[in-house]
């Protein structure tokens, strides 16, 4: 039998659950898809765009810098305003560690800076601690590198601090501790759950992996993906884990404008202490010599012009009127039975089945919907392979983000009507 020239990390890597979930929708052209975290399509900045790229392009030098390459790092100008608006958020004097233009790296969308952050940190074998359930997408990215991840359980304000000390504790027992390099959490309205870890949490799993930094032999990082924290429709905004004082340099805070601001820009960043800094730089040169130049003119122009806070404004606004609709439907058609919480912000509504209902994608509940031209996200999807912690197969992720206010009435009356069917009063 003739062997595989394929390298390891490509005999490893399996099909994305985003891969499935896409072919679905694409062979059944009437379906109504509430799984996709596509964002509101009504709401796209066509206009503006159109006179930033303009702003961009006049002739002369700067329509030709725009046209160039730029730094692999990214455009100065963008990331100075990135650590300046980041800095602004956390209300973090100006000296604050941590939020420098010069740790700042402009990538692909947050996506390529989880993937270089992982790749620079990671060997196959060794153990990244995730939120349970977390971004199924993150899992993915460990799952290709050969990585061994353990879920730490979910409190309504983020991470459950006994669950993260007992883990680690009995993987120091198991001498197991020098494989671990990072706590990663998607601490704003969470992808899936939308649940927003607490500043106090984010403390607290700071000062955790720093009491086992000794046993481990080597820097324990919290990698912190920010993505949807400018989505916030309703309450209050709260600090990044860069504004825990004395810790700056164990946070990796990854963010993006493309779901902000337009999703068709793939523009992300990440803020990176040393030497985590130097060495993804080094490994984005090799994957792309940086990011698409016109789009970052694009962002930046965006920025200093004041058109990127007014159609935030605005796309907060529109999130928080297709919440609602979702919401009320929910309340209309969903039993009494399932639970769920109302978003401050982000995309998703997760909801748990009651008893011994399953989710799943051979369950009843998803053929079900299935028929009635209906997806949702399953939720052990977004469960780590932990053996220490088997998988829930009873809760479901649906997003109220791309799905028109029409599609989300009649698609949670549709998938009501399934449950319906299935729990009993």
């Amino acid at each position: 039998m003739t062997r595989s020239a394929l390298s390891q990390l490509g005999q490893r890597t399996a099909d994305p659950p985003i891969s499935w979930l896409m072919h679905l929708t694409l062979a059944h052209p009437h379906l109504i898809s509430l799984a996709a975290g596509f964002t509101d399509n009504e709401s796209l900045p066509v206009t503006e765009t159109r006179a930033l790229l303009e702003r961009a392009l006049v002739a002369g030098p700067i329509g030709q810098k725009a046209l160039q390459y730029g730094p692999t790092l990214g455009d100065l100008r963008l990331r100075e305003l990135t650590a300046d608006r980041l800095r602004a958020l956390d209300g973090a004097p100006i000296a604050a560690d941590g939020y420098s233009a010069k740790h700042t790296l402009i990538s692909n969308g947050s996506q390529q800076a989880l993937y270089l952050l992982t790749e620079a940190l990671c060997d196959p074998g060794d153990i990244v601690l995730v939120e349970d359930p977390t971004y199924f997408v993150y899992l993915s990215i460990a799952q290709s590198h050969g990585l061994r991840c353990r879920g730490i359980r979910l409190d309504q304000d983020g991470l459950d601090l006994q669950c993260l000390e007992e883990t680690l504790e009995s993987l120091r027992r198991d001498g197991e501790l020098p494989r671990v390099k990072m706590l990663y959490l998607v601490s704003y309205y969470q992808n899936p759950t939308g649940v927003t870890t607490s500043f106090a949490k984010k403390a607290g799993a700071l000062k955790l992996l720093k009491k086992y930094e000794k046993a481990a032999g080597h820097p324990l990082y919290l990698l912190e993906d920010a993505a949807y924290r400018e989505l916030r429709f309703q309450g209050p905004d709260t600090h990044s884990a860069l504004a825990v004082k004395g810790f700056a340099n164990r946070v990796l805070y990854t963010g993006t404008y493309s779901k902000p601001f337009a999703t068709g820009a793939r523009v992300g960043f990440a803020l990176l202490p040393e030497p985590v800094f130097t060495v993804v730089a080094r490994l984005k040169g090799n994957h792309d010599f940086g990011t698409s130049n016109l789009v970052q003119q694009l962002l930046r122009h965006a920025l200093e012009a004041g058109r990127y806070a007014h159609h935030l404004e605005a796309l907060q606004r529109r999130y928080h009127e297709k919440s609602a609709v979702m919401v009320a439907a929910v309340r209309r058609h969903f039993p009494k039975s399932v639970a769920w919480q109302e978003p401050n912000g982000g995309l998703y509504v997760w909801a748990k089945l009651p008893g011994r209902l399953k989710s799943g994608p051979k369950s009843k509940v998803f053929k079900l919907a299935l028929a009635h031209d209906i997806l949702y996200v399953p939720g052990w999807l977004c469960y780590a392979d932990d053996p220490a912690r088997p998988k829930p197969d009873s809760e479901l992720r649906i997003s109220f983000g791309g799905a028109t206010l029409d599609n989300i009435k009649t698609g949670i009356a549709r998938l009501g009507e399934v449950l319906n069917g299935l729990i009993r009063p």
